[in-house]
C-alpha cells in the first residue's frame, strides 16, 4: 500500500494571527475591545494573534464581523480589499460613534459635514 504524505496546510496559526493583528489595528481596536465584542477574554485574543491557539469556525465568523473583513481574508485565501478604509484610529472611533446615533442626529451631522466640505 502506498504511503500517504502528510498534508501541509497553506494556512498556519501564526499567519492568521498576524492578519488578525493587522486588521484589528487598521480598525483602531484594542484586543480588549475585540474581546468584549466577541464575549471572550482579552487573553484569548492575544493568544489567537500570537498563533498559540487554533481558531474555530464560529470564532472566525465573529472576528470577520467585528473586524469588517471576510473569513477568506482572515484565512489568507483572498487578499484584503483596498477599499479606501481610513487608517486614522481617532477617525474610525468617531465613525463608530456616528453609526450609533439616532437617524435625526446622524442626518444633522451629515448635513453639517457636507456644508463644511463644500466650502459654504
Amino acid at each position: 500500500m502506498p504511503r500517504r504524505r502528510a498534508y501541509k496546510t497553506p494556512v498556519t496559526e501564526e499567519l492568521i494571527g498576524d492578519r488578525l493583528r493587522q486588521f484589528r489595528k487598521q480598525r483602531g481596536l484594542t484586543q480588549a475591545e475585540v474581546a468584549q465584542k466577541l464575549g471572550i477574554n482579552q487573553t484569548l485574543v492575544s493568544q489567537y494573534e500570537n498563533g498559540k491557539l487554533r481558531l474555530h469556525g464560529a470564532l472566525i465568523a465573529g472576528l470577520a464581523k467585528v473586524l469588517r473583513v471576510s473569513a477568506d481574508e482572515i484565512l489568507g485565501l483572498r487578499k484584503p480589499a483596498e477599499n479606501g478604509q481610513p487608517r486614522d484610529r481617532r477617525f474610525l472611533k468617531r465613525l463608530d460613534q456616528i453609526e450609533k446615533l439616532p437617524g435625526r442626529k446622524k442626518q444633522a451631522l451629515l448635513t453639517t459635514i457636507d456644508a463644511y466640505l463644500s466650502g459654504d
